[in-house]
């Protein structure tokens, strides 16, 4: 880590974010059950874990302030290590549904939850099997990905889960200008590039206008 970009620590966050002791306390937590998965499982890279404030909580907060206002259905594709799925059900953000295909991340997954106290719907299952579990919400305000697939593909996951007033809101690395030029369905997506409050090289692509 440069000087230029040192590691957040979790004063530092608090200070940026001015989330409660309570959520703070729930957040430390969800960060020391991480770092003892990742001994067993690969949930995140383990270089990042040094940073893991900025890198994977501040990343996944910064969420927030780009969904419309009122949203309270969230969708979080191929939740992982539940970033920023989880991370947006602990902050309080409202209804919160993670979906992840492997086993053992679930199982993280159902635990963090566990010892945090967060409340969330948890689908083990392919995203395309998705769109038809019974249980799945009528409707869903924003749909989540981060560092999950292309554009294009992403696209797919997420038009057929989609309303209307759907948001999706994709966090992106430095090849999001190569997928976006290559896409076969930008259609008359309406589609917003917003920086990346943690790293310059990233952005939020704002997708709307998926539903019918």
């Amino acid at each position: 880590m440069s000087d230029d970009n040192p590691i957040l620590t979790p004063a530092e966050f608090q200070a940026l974010t001015d989330v409660s002791r309570e959520t703070m306390g729930r957040l430390t937590t969800y960060v020391e059950t991480l770092g003892k998965w990742q001994n067993a499982i690969n949930l995140v890279s383990r270089k990042s874990l040094d940073d893991v404030w900025r890198r994977h909580i501040l990343d996944s907060v910064q969420v927030l302030e780009h969904a419309p206002g009122g949203s309270e259905v969230w969708f979080d594709l191929g939740s992982g290590a539940g970033l920023p799925g989880l991370i947006l059900a602990i902050l309080g953000a409202g209804e919160v549904h993670l979906v992840e295909s492997d086993s053992r991340k679930c199982a993280f997954l159902a635990e963090a939850a566990r010892l945090t106290g967060t409340e969330i719907t948890l689908y083990n299952c392919r995203i395309e099997e998705i769109w038809q579990r019974s249980e799945k919400p009528d409707r869903i305000d924003v749909i989540t990905a981060r560092a999950l697939a292309d554009f294009d593909t992403l696209i797919e996951w997420a038009q057929p889960l989609a309303t209307q007033d759907t948001v999706c809101l994709f966090l992106k690395g430095q090849d999001v200008e190569k997928e976006l030029t290559k896409s076969s369905k930008k259609g008359t997506l309406d589609i917003e590039k917003l920086p990346s409050s943690t790293n310059p090289d990233s952005v939020i692509l704002r997708v709307a206008g998926l539903g019918n």
